[in-house]
C-alpha cells in the first residue's frame, strides 16, 4: 500500500459506517489522519470507529435534517478534510413508476446534505486557508442507469455542485473534487434488485465490481497535499466503463 501523508489532518466522512466510507475512514487513519465517522445509524457508527482506534470517533447524523448536519459540523471543530459519501438508492423503478417520496429523499440525502455540510464546513476552511472535499458520486451521473433516475440525477446534480464549488474555491487552498466509482459490493446492494445489480456489473469491462479500498485509495489521494493543481474536476473509477 502506498503511503498517503494526512498526519494532522481531521476529517469528516458522511455514511462512514460501512462500505466504502467505512473504506474511507480505515485508509485514513492508516495515513495519520484523525476522522470523524457522520451515519444516520448511531450504533453502527460507533462500532466502526471503535474498530479504528483513537484516531476515530463517531456521531449520530441525520443527513436529511439540516440542522443535525450544522450542530454536528460545529462540534467537530476545525476540519480539514470532508467526504460526501453517504447515500441512499431509494431502490429501483421507472421514472413514472417512483414515488415522489422516494425520488425526494433520495436528492436529500445524495445530493442536498453535501450542499448543507459544505455549507458549514468551507467557510473554516477557507480562514484556515487549507481544504479538501472529496464527493462521492457515481459512474451513474455519467450515463444515467435505468430504472434509477432518481439516483443517476442526484449524483449528476453532485457532479455539478463539485465544479461549482471548486471554481469558487479556486486560489483559496480549499480544493474540491469528485470521484465517479462503478458499483462496488456494499450493503447498498440490498436496496437494488437482483436485475439492476446484474446490468451493472455487465457494463463493467474488467466484469468485477470495485473493492471499496481501491475507491479508499483514490479518494486518500485527492484528500492529501499532493493534490494541489486539481479542483472541481471528476476523477472515474470505473473498472473501464467510463473513457470520458
Amino acid at each position: 500500500m502506498n503511503k498517503i501523508d494526512l498526519n494532522g489532518r481531521l476529517a469528516v466522512i458522511t455514511g462512514g459506517a460501512q462500505g466504502i466510507g467505512y473504506a474511507v475512514a480505515q485508509r485514513f487513519v492508516e495515513s495519520g489522519a484523525r476522522v470523524i465517522i457522520w451515519d444516520r445509524d448511531g450504533a453502527a457508527a460507533e462500532k466502526a470507529a471503535a474498530t479504528l482506534g483513537e484516531a476515530a470517533t463517531s456521531q449520530q447524523v441525520e443527513l436529511a435534517v439540516d440542522a443535525e448536519i450544522e450542530a454536528a459540523a460545529k462540534a467537530a471543530g476545525p476540519v480539514d478534510i470532508l467526504v460526501n459519501n453517504a447515500g441512499i438508492t431509494g431502490g429501483n423503478g421507472k421514472t413514472w413508476e417512483l414515488e415522489p417520496s422516494v425520488w425526494r429523499q433520495v436528492i436529500e440525502v445524495n445530493l442536498n446534505a453535501p450542499y448543507v455540510a459544505c455549507r458549514a464546513l468551507v467557510p473554516g476552511m477557507i480562514e484556515r486557508g487549507y481544504g479538501r472535499i472529496v464527493n462521492v458520486a457515481s459512474i451513474a451521473a455519467k450515463e444515467g442507469n435505468p430504472n434509477a433516475a432518481h439516483y443517476s440525477a442526484s449524483k449528476a446534480g453532485l457532479i455539478a455542485l463539485t465544479k461549482s464549488l471548486g471554481k469558487e474555491l479556486a486560489g483559496t487552498g480549499v480544493i474540491v473534487n469528485a470521484i465517479t466509482p462503478a458499483a462496488a459490493r456494499t450493503p447498498i446492494f440490498d436496496q437494488m434488485t437482483q436485475q439492476h445489480i446484474d446490468y451493472m456489473l455487465s457494463k463493467i469491462p474488467m466484469n468485477r465490481f470495485l473493492e471499496p479500498s481501491e475507491a479508499a485509495a483514490l479518494v486518500a489521494w485527492l484528500a492529501s497535499g499532493d493534490c494541489a493543481f486539481s479542483t472541481g474536476a471528476v476523477f472515474d473509477i470505473s473498472g473501464g466503463r467510463a473513457t470520458y
